[in-house]
């Protein structure tokens, strides 16, 4: 397996948990507006983010949930290449609706808003 992006959470935004209820979670690094950080996950990269985006298949663990990627939007991997931002969508879509919107299969709601901690560790491998 290779990591394409592994990364640590620094903070979690007042407003993460009502997304992350929706299956929706935004990565932005560390630095961030004010305004994009009540709604963010605050993160420091540790390894990557990898040149080349990762595909459909390629996994995507948050803490202990874990879900496959299914789509990946037109410049999601650039964004997160430009400033650490993403939107993760686990709605299982086969297609992003958004550019910037890497989209999972489902995962458990109270799952994810529990995994989402100061310390926790996001990866991405192919």
């Amino acid at each position: 397996m290779t990591v394409l992006l592994r990364t640590r959470v620094t903070s979690i935004g007042p407003e993460v948990a009502d997304l992350a209820e929706g299956g929706v979670v935004i990565l932005f690094a560390d630095g961030s507006p004010p305004e994009l950080a009540e709604v963010s996950v605050l993160h420091k990269t540790e390894l990557g983010p990898s040149d080349g985006a990762p595909q459909k298949g390629a996994s995507i663990t948050l803490g202990p949930v874990s879900a496959v990627i299914t789509a990946v939007g037109s410049s999601a991997w650039s964004k997160v290449l430009e400033m650490g931002h993403v939107v993760i969508s686990f709605n299982g879509a086969a297609e992003a609706e958004r550019p910037g919107e890497i989209c999972a299969s489902q995962v458990d709601a109270q799952a994810l808003v529990a995994a989402l901690k100061t310390d926790a560790i996001i990866t991405i491998a192919a």
